[in-house]
């Protein structure tokens, strides 16, 4: 055991990753290639040419194999994880048809089911026209058959990002079960594509022969390839497992099993899991994802585009932290910790709403900043806006709570923030809860290494995987104090914001045409 190595390969939305784990859990090596996250060829849109993803997988690996040649050469197997919903067309070759849509773009299509008859007056009644049209009028599935048919005819696979990438490294149009997250006709309870006249098939009406084959997580999808081995350097013949997507992943790697526990994603967009073998939708509509572990569910809430609120303060306020982060060879986010250092729990009573865009749940959001007063600085903005983020996902616990009956005794940290002892400690107060952090950052990768290790028989159960490659680095134990304070400004304030704002929201929305509806 002791001279076999995994390759996780975490495709995310500005970067690919290729790391090595031992099957003690522990980072071996790794490297990361960077790309733009999409070109926007109009308003709202966000593609991206499939090919950057491929392309980027192959240079990692020609650049991992060369740095740490012993390591390359004793990999055991391949796992692979990926941004979820961002899809793409290919024909029978897998040659790519158009540029990618991914997850960030806001087209819209037309509604081609449940407007009109006897089941929109269901819907009506039950409260669910609204969210029924607005969740196929997202299937960009649904755009391509309406705006670009010949595109759609010649598509042979409709694929995730990861169904893609195992394409290539295999020769195979096959992809887990546990990574069809998305617009889809997917089955989520089952774990199949749906059939016959599922909802789903009714939203999202793509026919079965443009799907791939799915495999369950830890199972073996193929074997690279002649050509694959030849152009990434790995040898012919070594298994790629099923894993997941890179949220249901990352929860693994977090270690988060069971319902005792939640997996906060500090990422682009900020999540709220946890794992359970009981399906139930957290939100109407909002059916639990499919776990990486086999037989478990995910259900998740998501605060769209989260902790990218970070990127836009550094842009927009954070010149000087920027410049001097460069100066010094350090994350900026490193220097932007002064800023919480600097400023005491609740901001000088300065609150942050964090709605980037509408939900499910959340039809007319829009973000607010409410208390500026005089004594405010560009330190307190930064707080309240992780402060904000962490209210928001504390809202979400509760909901995935209420609905699963099972209180959190504690939670689980990672996505990049996570690196941060002063974020970690203001999730701990803000939620009451011990927040654990794993020893590595590059959790989605550990978690694709967990479903590999279990797949190549490395070890029997996926709980043997974790118990063994899941170590914890620290704990952040809540403080009196600020658990108080946090806990009177989520209730008493928070809270009420958007039942408050919300009737301006659709004011403004009315008056502006922003967001589109």
């Amino acid at each position: 055991m002791e001279h076999k190595t995994i390759l996780a390969v975490d495709c995310g939305t500005q970067s690919l990753r290729a790391i090595l784990f031992s099957p003690k859990g522990d980072l071996l090596a790794r490297v990361q290639q960077g790309y733009f996250p999409y070109t926007s060829p109009g308003p709202g849109l966000a593609e991206q040419d499939p090919q950057i993803y491929w392309d980027s997988l192959v240079t990692a690996l020609k650049e991992l194999k060369e740095k740490y040649q012993d390591l390359f050469a004793s990999i055991s197997g391949v796992g692979v994880t990926t941004q979820r919903n961002t899809m793409i067309n290919v024909d029978r070759e897998g040659k790519v048809l158009r540029p990618a849509i991914t997850w960030l773009d806001q087209r819209r299509a037309k509604p081609c089911f449940g407007e009109s008859g006897v089941l929109s007056m269901g819907l009506k009644l039950l409260g669910l026209e609204r969210k029924v049209l607005d969740v196929q009028a997202q299937g960009k599935c649904n755009w391509i058959m309406q705006n670009q048919p010949g595109i759609w005819e010649n598509t042979h696979k409709y694929l995730q990002v990861s169904g893609f990438l195992n394409q290539r490294l295999t020769g195979v149009f096959k992809d887990s079960s546990a990574s069809q997250i998305g617009h889809l006709p997917f089955d989520f309870k089952a774990g199949t594509w749906a059939t016959g006249f599922s909802l789903a098939r009714k939203l999202f009406p793509v026919p079965a022969e443009k799907l791939p084959e799915l495999v369950a997580p830890g199972e073996i999808i193929g074997e690279i390839s002649r050509e694959a081995s030849e152009k990434t350097g790995l040898k012919q013949g070594l298994p790629v497992i099923a894993c997941g997507s890179d949220k249901g992943c990352e929860t693994l790697g977090a270690g988060v099993t069971d319902e005792t526990m939640a997996a906060l994603s500090f990422g682009t967009s900020a999540t709220v899991q946890t794992t359970t073998p009981a399906y139930y939708e957290t939100l109407a509509l909002m059916p639990p994802y499919p776990s990486p572990v086999p037989g478990r569910y995910n259900p998740e809430i998501e605060i769209f585009r989260g902790f990218w609120m970070i990127a836009w303060f550094k842009q927009e306020f954070a010149y000087e932290e920027v410049e001097e982060a460069e100066k010094l060879g350090v994350p900026v986010e490193e220097i932007l910790n002064r800023c919480l250092e600097r400023t005491e729990p609740g901001a000088m009573g300065l609150l942050v709403q964090p709605y980037w865009g509408p939900g499910l749940d959340l039809p007319d959001a829009k973000g607010a900043m409410i208390g500026f007063g005089d004594v405010h600085t560009k330190d307190h903005i930064y707080r309240a806006v992780i402060e904000g983020l962490g209210f928001a996902m504390l809202e979400g616990l509760e909901k995935i709570q209420a609905k699963g009956g099972v209180v959190k005794t504690s939670a689980a940290v990672s996505g990049g923030a996570s690196q941060s002892d002063e974020i970690c400690q203001i999730m701990a107060d803000i939620f009451n809860l011990p927040m654990v952090r794993g020893q590595t950052h590059e959790t989605s990768g550990l978690g694709a290494a967990i479903v590999t290790a279990r797949g190549l028989g490395i070890y029997k159960t996926i709980g043997e995987a974790v118990g063994n490659m899941v170590h914890a680095s620290r704990v952040f134990q809540p403080e009196a104090g600020n658990v108080r304070i946090y806990r009177r400004l989520y209730r008493e304030v928070y809270k009420h914001l958007y039942p408050t704002l919300s009737p301006l929201y659709a004011r403004i929305r009315e008056i502006t045409g922003y967001p589109e509806s």
